[in-house]
């Protein structure tokens, strides 16, 4: 089922942006009640109001960086989420918000008492509770056009080809180094770029790395010779940091996606919060 024109355009409002350039609008209320219609989705009623020139209310402050043809792309777009703690939680909130329009979103742990002082997902009601159902209903909550898929258990390397090999874009939002490594390796299997970020303490960084690349070997050595986790382990991980990382991760995917921009590919952003350095680095 498809929407007609005619109804879009009668349900479309002029408004304008903050510089008063008019545009025409269509409501979240509106998308809510259209999708109500059997067989028609927030997604595609969005996506024809894009193509009719119409800006979905919920997506106007993201038009004059990104254009209603960007937008119509995002919408397009399907990314994965691997790991939905601290990183992954605010990365899924983000690229929710924004409207990239598949999320596969992936981790089979649940919510501890350590995991709220960073984790946006986490609350005191959700102890105990899955990070995947919570990262599935913090969607609905935003954005009810974007569809979410996933696992209830972690990424395998067994199961890790048919989770990604549909998506655009595989975001690295893990705590240990050997699963990072196994993430790396499926996407060079299905030939997708990952975005990968660490944190620890009040310092981290963010690369992308495509199928062809050394990727993360660049950057930690050889899998073999690695500990498990990082330097997380002795400086802890504080929310500023976190959340820092995350944006930093959704705008390489916004970049991939749109092919706009340029990644840090074979090159490492690296911050330090607590001093206000930011360096980036060649890896090759």
């Amino acid at each position: 089922m498809k929407i007609a024109r005619s109804e879009l355009e009668q349900l479309a409002e002029v408004k304008t942006f903050p510089n008063q350039t008019p545009y025409r609008s269509l409501s979240v209320h509106h998308v809510l009640e259209l999708s109500r219609r059997p067989g028609l989705s927030g997604r595609e009623i969005e996506l024809s109001a894009l193509e009719n020139g119409i800006v979905p209310e919920r997506y106007a402050r993201n038009m004059r960086t990104f254009s209603l043809t960007d937008q119509a792309t995002l919408l397009k777009a399907h990314a994965a989420v691997v790991g939905l703690g601290g990183l992954g939680g605010a990365v899924t909130e983000i690229l929710a918000r924004m409207g990239v329009g598949r999320l596969t979103l992936v981790d089979g742990d649940r919510f501890e008492d350590s995991n709220l002082n960073r984790q946006i997902l986490s609350s005191i009601a959700q102890l105990g509770h899955s990070k995947a159902a919570a990262a599935r209903q913090r969607v609905d909550q935003i954005n009810p056009s974007v569809g979410c898929l996933g696992p209830a258990g972690f990424l395998t390397p067994e199961n890790a080809p048919e989770l990604l090999a549909s998506c655009d874009v595989v975001v690295d939002c893990l705590d240990n180094l050997p699963a990072r490594f196994m993430v790396e390796d499926a996407c060079r299997r299905v030939g997708r770029p990952l975005v990968s970020a660490a944190v620890a303490g009040a310092s981290g960084h963010v690369t992308t790395i495509f199928p062809e690349d050394r990727g993360l070997r660049l950057i930690y050595g050889e899998p073999q010779h690695l500990p498990l986790k990082g330097a997380e382990t002795a400086l802890g991980t504080v929310p500023f940091s976190v959340v820092f990382l995350a944006a930093l991760e959704c705008a390489e995917v916004a970049k991939i996606i749109l092919k706009k921009g340029t990644p840090f590919r074979n090159k490492l952003l690296v911050a330090d919060l607590t001093d206000g350095l930011i360096e980036v680095m060649n890896l090759t």
